[in-house]
């Protein structure tokens, strides 16, 4: 594969019968070939024309059963788009025309083969116009991630102001835990997220962007409500209830417990921060929890003085991966908040 003024030009294997010579010439004129019809952009304006010239060839040929026709509609000489059709025919090893002078007509090899050269091509018409729209600066899309905790306030805010200057720009927005994000950073199916804790991974760039206090939250009722300030020491004989294991926000916890000098006794384990404040409430346990979008009844907040209890929130992308328009723009918007994040 060769790339040629962003397009890739693919040329196929030559059977090993053919000289290293012939197969030269022959992969010359495919790239010639490919290149008249990418610099006219085809008499069509066709994608699959310029990405998959030989199929859009076949196609032509035999929707108008005449390679002169067929010529005049792509644009090309006709001799090039006989030899095109013959070594196309000797690629396959099949004879996909049957010659009636200056017309043909399809075999019933060519008939099959037609078939799914349709919908090869409107798949790549359709991928093509799919990828250009993605990437268009004004209307382009964004996948992006965020926690299930940035999502209520967050991530809504940082929206609005981002789109009072790029109202066109849309987005495919994933809210899920730390891990399961950077998995789809990987796979390619987001182009950022938001994250805590800050992933420490060599594929990864990770830009620290802010902080957040992290609070204890206890029932109404309980001995330590009244207080305003805790040692996190001070809830060792407590049950907790925590996200499950994977999720960011349970590594930190274990992390700070450890750090006071103790395991965790967990009674509940979940996978949504105000599902915990409503086992808090409803008596069941204790928790480290950043703050809630509104206040939630039935429990006390109280803030963790030693150790320091803060959770920093990173943007994070893949290494080495090219940025569209639409996610440059974003990317930088983010950036630009560094220490506002929250605010």
């Amino acid at each position: 594969m060769r790339p040629m003024h962003g397009i890739a030009i693919i040329v196929p294997m030559q059977h090993d019968r053919r000289s290293t010579r012939g197969a030269s010439s022959h992969r010359k004129e495919n790239d010639i070939e490919a290149i008249n019809i990418r610099q006219r952009g085809g008499s069509t304006g066709s994608w699959a024309a310029v990405l998959a010239p030989r199929l859009a060839q076949f196609a032509a040929v035999a929707r108008h059963e005449h390679v002169t026709r067929a010529a005049q509609e792509l644009g090309v000489p006709q001799s090039s788009l006989s030899r095109a059709m013959v070594r196309l025919e000797d690629d396959l090893g099949v004879t996909l025309f049957a010659r009636h002078g200056r017309t043909v007509s399809l075999t019933p090899a060519g008939r099959v083969f037609l078939g799914s050269v349709e919908r090869a091509l409107d798949g790549v018409e359709r991928a093509a116009e799919t990828v250009r729209a993605d990437a268009d600066p004004a209307t382009g899309r964004v996948a992006f991630g965020f926690l299930h905790t940035l999502g209520p306030e967050t991530v809504p805010g940082l929206l609005r102001e981002f789109r009072a200057d790029h109202p066109g720009v849309r987005f495919q927005l994933v809210q899920n835990y730390g891990e399961a994000m950077l998995e789809k950073l990987r796979a390619g199916e987001l182009d950022l997220c938001l994250t805590a804790p800050l992933p420490d991974a060599p594929d990864l760039v990770v830009r620290r962007l802010d902080e957040q206090r992290l609070r204890l939250v206890v029932p109404e009722g309980h001995r330590l409500a009244a207080r305003r300030r805790v040692r996190l020491a001070e809830t060792a004989d407590e049950w907790f209830v925590t996200l499950e294991p994977g999720y960011g926000l349970r590594r930190i916890t274990d992390r700070l417990c450890a750090e006071a000098g103790f395991t965790p006794k967990v009674a509940f384990e979940g996978e949504e921060a105000e599902t915990l404040r409503g086992l808090v409430a409803a008596g069941l346990g204790v928790a480290l929890l950043p703050p809630p979008p509104v206040p939630r009844p039935g429990v006390a907040e109280l803030t963790v003085s030693g150790p320091r209890a803060v959770r920093e929130i990173g943007v994070a992308w893949l290494d080495g991966h090219p940025d569209t328009a639409p996610v440059a723009a974003f990317k930088r918007f983010l950036l630009g908040r560094r220490g506002r994040l929250l605010a």
